[in-house]
């Protein structure tokens, strides 16, 4: 064999090798660290008390905490494709969405209209934000206002998923670059899974994630 065919052949092995690690960690991270949810655990399992706010702030007769979760699992019911865009509407309105969509419709369903109350607390509190030009439309959709917005107005929760009593379907987990709603399903050790919406290669929109990750910044709840 000549030594060009040698090396195309040796060039052929390592793109074959390297595509099948890739895929290999895409199914490890998409697929093999999620379970379906209704093969999860709950809270009984565990022997922890369902949570419930004594805020209903829509006053539909759902406290806040159940009808968040609610309304994340309506919102990710709609199948959602991963799409960063703009929109003068502020909500996506043509079935795109990315991570802060999902908390941000988890909470309108609850009453919460974050678009406005994130403008309202960056028009307040603008040295908290460090944003040039405060965009109504955007703001409410970019984690690192969130982020903000949350300490500004939420009750702020331990972030050490070990425990588990002190995590509940319902709160809001932001990591450094994204944000999802914690759901009131948990896999065998008892960590709860997550609601969100990552990428286009996400296999299911409710995973069981929070063990994989070390970037985890913030836990809160909307309401008490």
């Amino acid at each position: 064999m000549s030594k060009r065919k040698k090396i195309i052949l040796s060039l052929a092995i390592l793109l074959i090798l390297t595509a099948g690690c890739c895929l290999y960690a895409m199914w490890y991270y998409f697929i093999g660290t999620s379970s379906a949810p209704v093969e999860a655990k709950g809270n009984a399992d565990f022997h922890i008390a369902d949570f419930h706010s004594a805020v209903d702030k829509d006053g539909d007769g759902i406290d806040d905490q159940s009808d968040i979760l609610m309304g994340a699992r309506e919102y990710i019911a709609t199948q959602p494709r991963y799409k960063s865009k703009y929109y003068d509407t502020g909500y996506p309105d043509d079935g795109y969405g990315v991570c802060t969509d999902v908390v941000a419709n988890a909470l309108r369903s609850a009453g919460y209209d974050l678009m406005q109350l994130v403008y309202e607390d960056v028009t307040e509190n603008p040295e908290g934000y460090a944003i040039d030009q405060p965009d109504k439309n955007i703001d409410f959709r970019r984690v690192r206002n969130l982020k903000v917005y949350l300490k500004h107005t939420a009750v702020s929760l331990t972030t050490d998923i070990q425990q588990i009593d002190q995590w509940q379907g319902g709160d809001i987990v932001v990591f450094d670059t994204h944000i999802g709603i914690v759901s009131d399903k948990r896999n065998d050790r008892g960590v709860p899974y997550v609601i969100h919406h990552n990428d286009p290669f996400q296999a299911s929109y409710e995973q069981d994630i929070l063990e994989s990750r070390d970037d985890i910044t913030g836990h809160y709840r909307i309401s008490e």
